[in-house]
């Protein structure tokens, strides 16, 4: 059942072939035997009791397309019965008295929790290594990364521990595990997903997203999640959308944008080897590859983090020790209190970003750094219109590299800011973006880690790039390969 699709799953679901409870145990009894330290909060009894609710619901008739179908959380979504934790020993007990909006949407339309899911503490990180509660393994190869923040979500698809997994993406936090992964992931356009009861990291940047195995399943799940939310400041006001109404849409004619500064120095040549014959292939299918340029691409790492580590400096200052959350044990007076609290509960990446985004957000350097950032990512925005006037779509790699072996990187923080290279741009335009898996990279160690194509488009193109990356998974199988 675990390497079915959720549309398979959930026509086996309405026809009663398997109910929500013999399915929801099946994926508990896979998460239980896993060895990839995928989840940081697994509860049988609740995620049962949920799956019997919604097979009273399949009797009654009373379901919609995801009823009984089970489905993990990337524990940044707060939860009201399993622990929300942000990978983060700040928050290591905390259970919420309330859902966030997209635990909710998810609820009323029956899907089953079978978890919560590891993320890098409070979504810092690009490799899963900065989680309190360890690194999460990537099922194509332990000794690799599985891609952060969602390294969880994406190593959970992978290895048929959850048909379906919610990530959230800041500067690629969905699409480059998903491309370490092997699996598809959609970050949708800045607002589209409710950030309410979204442990928060970086406001203007923060969005929620689905991980799955195909573009179809990713469409479901958009469904589901997506919709304006008064709780939420930042959510967009829009007609409610089916993101499956274009899925056989023909491609022919397409215009594929593909950004020069997306294939020079620093790309690993198997990566592009990869990723230019997946754009064969669309030229196959009758679309036309069109040469555009960004040239704002390389100014995104530096741009985004003093924008990212600023609006964290002032996120995490709630996590204080007095009202929820690790406090420290022993202390002298208020202030100590608070060094000694955050200093244990927070780990070295968090301080790292903390620190940065006080020291751009201070006087004197405000002007020079977080204004001037501001500025540049106002002209990364208007790089990307100026390419949609040439193209429909954006292609090329999520990463420079294939994932990278555990530990590689953890004493050199830049190196894995440049991991984000070619995804931190999107973000910082708030444009829609998606990872698919379209080959391995080559040689006796990266023969084995899978490459993903990164597909960009215009505000709220989303049902255009899922039947873009539809049409890719119709003409090859990269995305019914699964790890050994």
């Amino acid at each position: 059942m675990h390497t079915h699709s959720l549309k398979q799953l959930s026509a086996m679901l309405q026809s009663k072939q398997v109910s929500a409870s013999e399915l929801a145990a099946h994926y508990l009894s896979r998460i239980e035997t896993s060895n990839l330290n995928a989840f940081t909060h697994v509860d049988r009894a609740l995620t049962l009791a949920q799956a019997a609710a919604a097979d009273l619901r399949l009797a009654q008739g009373n379901t919609t397309a995801l009823t009984g179908i089970p489905i993990a959380h990337k524990d940044i979504f707060v939860t009201r019965d399993w622990r929300s934790t942000a990978g983060s020993r700040m928050l290591e007990n905390y259970v919420s008295p309330f859902n966030a909006t997209v635990i909710e949407l998810f609820n009323q339309a029956g899907t089953v929790t079978l978890g919560k899911l590891n993320c890098d503490e409070f979504a810092m990180g690009s490799g899963n290594e900065n989680s309190y509660f360890g690194p999460v393994k990537n099922p194509w190869d332990l000794s690799a990364v599985p891609g952060g923040s969602s390294g969880g979500s994406a190593a959970a698809i992978a290895a048929r521990l959850a048909p379906a997994a919610t990530g959230t993406d800041t500067g690629g936090s969905i699409r480059q595990p998903a491309a370490f992964c092997g699996v598809t992931g959609i970050k949708p356009t800045y607002g589209s997903v409710s950030r309410f009861g979204m442990i928060a990291f970086a406001s203007s940047l923060d969005q929620g997203g689905p991980i799955a195995q195909t573009a179809e399943d990713c469409s479901w799940l958009l469904n589901a999640m997506t919709g304006f939310d008064e709780k939420d400041s930042t959510s967009v006001q829009r007609d409610k959308e089916d993101f499956s109404r274009n899925l056989n849409q023909d491609i022919k004619g397409l215009r594929i944008g593909v950004p020069r500064e997306f294939f020079g120095e620093g790309l690993a040549k198997d990566v592009e080897q990869a990723v230019r014959a997946a754009l064969t292939e669309y030229e196959k299918m009758g679309a036309i590859l069109v040469d555009i340029s960004l040239p704002k691409t390389e100014l995104s790492i530096p741009v985004y983090y003093i924008i990212a580590p600023a609006e964290a400096s002032s996120n995490l200052s709630r996590f204080d020790g007095v009202r929820y959350g690790h406090r420290a044990a022993e202390y002298k007076d208020l202030n100590d209190m608070y060094r000694k609290t955050r200093t244990e509960g927070f780990g070295e990446e968090v301080k790292r970003r903390i620190l940065t985004g006080a020291y751009v957000l201070s006087h004197g350097y405000y002007d020079a750094y977080y204004l001037q950032a501001q500025k540049i990512r106002r002209l990364i925005a208007q790089d990307f219109q100026a390419a949609f006037e040439q193209c429909d779509v954006i292609m090329g790699p999520v990463a420079p590299t294939v994932a990278w072996d555990l530990g590689d990187k953890s004493d050199d923080p830049v190196a894995n800011y440049l991991a984000d290279i070619f995804t931190l741009s999107t973000s910082l335009a708030g444009l829609p973006g998606m990872s698919i898996p379209c080959g391995f990279g080559q040689g006796e160690k990266n023969g084995k880690r899978p490459v993903g194509l990164q597909i960009i488009g215009n505000y709220f193109a989303e049902a255009k790039l899922l039947n873009v990356a539809h049409q890719y998974q119709q003409a090859t199988d990269w995305h019914t390969k699964t790890p050994e």
